[in-house]
């Protein structure tokens, strides 16, 4: 099986606002701590949460077409590798407003 390839885009004036990118396409994946950024969830995208650190990621997808959703997943493994924390778990939902069970992947 190929394995994609994604690539980071850092911001040079924010560090806790990546962007991944899939080599091969046009899915993006951009990134925000949540504790140090507003966030405002665009209802047309997907979001995925994510800890490192103790720090609360969300990653919300650009543009999305909703192709590949495994491709979504493999990106944010990707970036947890890079980030040296290959053992995050996604969430589906924002633990800081959920009163149900959290979906784990």
């Amino acid at each position: 099986m190929d394995q994609s390839v994604f690539l980071l885009v850092k911001d040079p004036h924010n560090a806790c606002r990546d962007v991944i990118r899939h080599r091969d396409g046009d899915l993006r994946i951009h990134v925000y701590c949540l504790d140090d950024t507003e966030f405002e969830p665009n209802p047309d995208e997907l979001q995925f949460y994510g800890t490192d650190n103790g720090k609360l990621l969300v990653f919300e997808t650009s543009h999305y077409n909703g192709d590949d959703p495994l491709l979504v997943i493999e990106g944010i493994r990707w970036y947890a590798d890079y980030i040296d924390n290959p053992k995050m778990e996604i969430l589906a939902e924002d633990p800081r407003t959920s009163d149900a069970d959290n979906l784990y992947l």
